[in-house]
């Protein structure tokens, strides 16, 4: 498949913000996001449905969507950030204006549940998106250094995006080693999981997979690594990722249970892949941003990700 890559952000240019999933945390954490975006030099346009609230969902499938699909259209719109995560994008993922997305790429940032959409947009239309820092959640309040200046680096460069550094103090381990090159896929396992078996899923073969999560008991995340193993998947990736996860417990710490490094000891006998963990990546401060879909290089050994092309035009 033939990459889409957008044109790179410029100061003056207008972001777009959509909530997709879950509603922000609050509006006072909307309005520092909004104010760090436009004290950067950019112009903010707000979906129209972003106050709206349905349930758990930031507005009706309808409201969100409809915010996607403005933005998606607007040609004024040059970037357009998530304010948050959570859950519900999967619900958009039929309906999503892929053409307007082939006619006019555009800059696509968010993690967590925009994993989803994400994977769709590569899956349909080849568009390289970024998986990092979202308004509300990490710039509604004081950003993180190392996790600003990487993103707007990626954001508003076209050179090669090159290394992926982790913070200072935070080395890398190597779980097997091997130098592999490979596409940057992946992003929330728990959303990459649920795309399996639908048309929004990309072919992982060649891929270097890139997996984090938040919140899930570890039996759940045994249950997903070997969805991934059922599916194929594990044999057809050319090398592993592993970020954080984050809030990750026993369901009864009272009863025998396997650690997540006693279940990745058995999971990586499921597969010969290189494979590097502690990968400054997920529901962290001092995260990385991902730019989804580009060719990369893994050197295991060395704890080393190096992405080999530009990530925007």
């Amino acid at each position: 498949m033939k990459l889409l890559k957008p044109p790179r952000l410029r100061k003056g240019e207008v972001i777009g913000l959509i909530a997709p999933a879950s509603p922000p945390p609050s509006a006072a954490r909307v309005e520092a996001g909004v104010r760090y975006l436009e004290g950067l030099g950019y112009r903010v346009k707000p979906g129209r449905h972003v106050n709206a609230r349905h349930g758990y969902l930031a507005g009706t499938d309808a409201q969100r969507l409809e915010d996607l699909n403005a933005m998606l259209n607007d040609p004024q719109v040059r970037a357009i950030f998530a304010l948050r995560g959570g859950y519900g994008t999967p619900r958009l993922l039929p309906f999503v204006d892929y053409h307007a997305v082939r006619r006019q790429p555009k800059i696509v940032v968010g993690f967590s549940d925009l994993t989803a959409l994400q994977l769709a947009l590569f899956q349909r239309t080849g568009l390289v998106t970024f998986s990092g820092p979202m308004v509300a959640s990490d710039f509604g309040q004081l950003p993180n250094p190392h996790a600003e200046e990487h993103f707007w680096r990626v954001l508003t460069s076209s050179r090669p995006v090159g290394v992926l550094p982790n913070p200072p103090g935070e080395p890398r381990k190597s779980r097997r080693p091997g130098r592999v090159e490979g596409h940057l896929l992946g992003g929330n396992l728990s959303l990459l999981v649920s795309c399996l078996g639908t048309p929004f899923s990309p072919d992982y073969r060649g891929a270097l997979l890139v997996l984090e999560d938040v919140g899930e008991q570890y039996h759940r995340l045994d249950r997903m690594f070997t969805q991934l193993r059922n599916a194929g998947i594990l044999s057809r990736i050319a090398g592993l990722v592993l970020g954080r996860f984050t809030k990750c417990a026993p369901s009864n710490a009272r009863e025998p249970y396997l650690t997540p490094g006693e279940m990745m000891d058995e999971v990586l006998t499921w597969f010969e892949a290189p494979v590097m963990e502690r990968f400054a990546y997920g529901h962290i401060a001092r995260k990385l941003t991902l730019p989804l879909g580009l060719r990369a290089r893994l050197d295991a050994a060395r704890g080393k990700l190096e992405v080999l092309e530009s990530a925007v035009a």
